[in-house]
């Protein structure tokens, strides 16, 4: 007796062929409406694959080229380094083929290691104060397209690299939880709008033609098919290394900022070290204590008492921690400044990349913002270092004495 296997249809899985057949799809769908198109690239490994993928169809005409082409590289300057390295190769590689290419860039007083050290705002955590994504990639990329546009007429479509992985795609349908413009979902392959970008709401649309891959695909193409010369020989290998080589798919490693705050250990470093010819950036180790070492109370100032705020409201939280002291800035950027020279010593000797953590122009500006006594919006320096023994104040206004003076033994 045959029995008929109910999870057969969703157990056939999609073939690498057929991925990209379903990437080409959704474009020659909805990119022959749109004159103009960019490409939001952050240098990890799904942006790199649609990037390079996409790159590929316009070369061999498999997909029909828009009037204009560019390519946003978010450049944080705190991405890992082989792929930063990586991603200087891909940029040298686009430009060969004339497409212009958009380097987005926080403004100098927002760069994470400046704002840090030299304005002396506390590392990011993943609590009270979690500012960095949407300062060094996210604010400067909508700043990027809105420049963007303003130099074209029409609408834009801005490709990204949004993956949901095979589970996405059901009986040749995008299949999700919600519907917007149209679509099967508020995250599907076509939106008409950019979320939380005012100014540029009804001009961009945005596309994810990769939504449907499935993970093993990203690592094949990054790895084998696109390093060919038929499929636009890129350098995307040093990507996959950068995940955990052979084994990046079975690691799943996240990768983000060197020396990240906001997790808790650096897995993806952790991989990168394993490869000799990484060996030598072992320094980088030393970037995330430093991160929690600055948010000890010792290295910051505190607020006294009940704070008003410049709306006229009090502060909800008397007595919060704040900036960076002087000296914690300072021992901060020596300690980063270590960590390069280190770094770039073992560099020379061995004949590898070096490294670029905090250029000239930024350990500049922050020994200016230093010597200025800057301090963030809210603080004028008086206020005492946070190890300072004081009466509690509570939101309500309410005093609660010491019950010993620092004398006290």
């Amino acid at each position: 007796m045959n029995q008929t296997d109910i999870f057969a249809a969703s157990a056939v899985r999609l073939q690498m062929t057929d991925s990209i057949e379903l990437t080409i799809q959704s474009l020659l769908a909805y990119g022959a409406t749109h004159e103009h198109w960019g490409i939001a690239w952050s240098g990890g490994k799904d942006s790199s694959a649609t990037l390079t993928l996409i790159t590929w169809l316009l070369d061999t005409g498999r997909v029909p080229r828009p009037k204009t082409l560019t390519v946003f590289y978010a450049d944080t300057r705190q991405e890992l380094p082989p792929l930063a390295i990586s991603a200087q190769q891909i940029m040298d590689e686009l430009r060969e083929r004339g497409i212009q290419v958009e380097v987005v860039t926080a403004p100098m007083d927002k760069r994470f290691m400046v704002y840090i050290l030299g304005r002396g705002v506390p590392p990011p955590n993943n609590n009270t104060l979690r500012w960095c994504t949407r300062q060094i990639k996210i604010d400067p990329m909508q700043h990027a397209l809105e420049q963007r546009l303003a130099q074209l007429d029409g609408q834009v479509l801005m490709i990204t690299g949004v993956r949901q992985g095979e589970s996405a795609i059901r009986d040749q349908r995008i299949e999700m939880s919600c519907s917007k413009d149209g679509a099967e979902c508020g995250q599907g392959w076509y939106q008409q709008v950019l979320p939380n970008a005012k100014g540029l709401r009804g001009r961009l649309a945005t596309l994810a033609p990769l939504l449907h891959w499935r993970v093993c695909h990203v690592w094949e193409w990054l790895r084998h098919w696109a390093p060919q010369d038929e499929f636009g020989d890129w350098s995307t290998a040093a990507i996959a290394e950068a995940y955990g080589g052979d084994e990046a798919e079975e690691i799943n490693a996240r990768t983000g900022c060197t020396g990240c705050p906001l997790v808790d250990t650096d897995m993806a470093l952790d991989n990168i070290l394993l490869n000799p010819q990484w060996a030598y950036l072992a320094p980088l180790k030393r970037i995330k204590p430093l991160w929690r070492e600055l948010r000890k109370p010792e290295h910051r100032l505190r607020k006294a008492g009940l704070e008003i705020l410049k709306s006229g409201k009090q502060a909800a939280n008397p007595q919060r921690m704040g900036p960076l002291t002087f000296e914690a800035r300072l021992m901060g950027l020596e300690t980063i400044l270590g960590v390069q020279a280190e770094i770039n010593a073992a560099a020379h000797a061995l004949r590898r990349p070096v490294v670029d953590l905090i250029n000239d122009e930024e350990e500049a500006r922050i020994r200016e913002l230093i010597a200025l006594e800057t301090w963030p919006d809210g603080w004028d320096g008086d206020e005492p270092i946070a190890t300072t023994i004081m009466d509690t104040v509570y939101a309500n206004g309410a005093v609660q004495p010491r019950l010993f003076s620092e004398g006290d033994k």
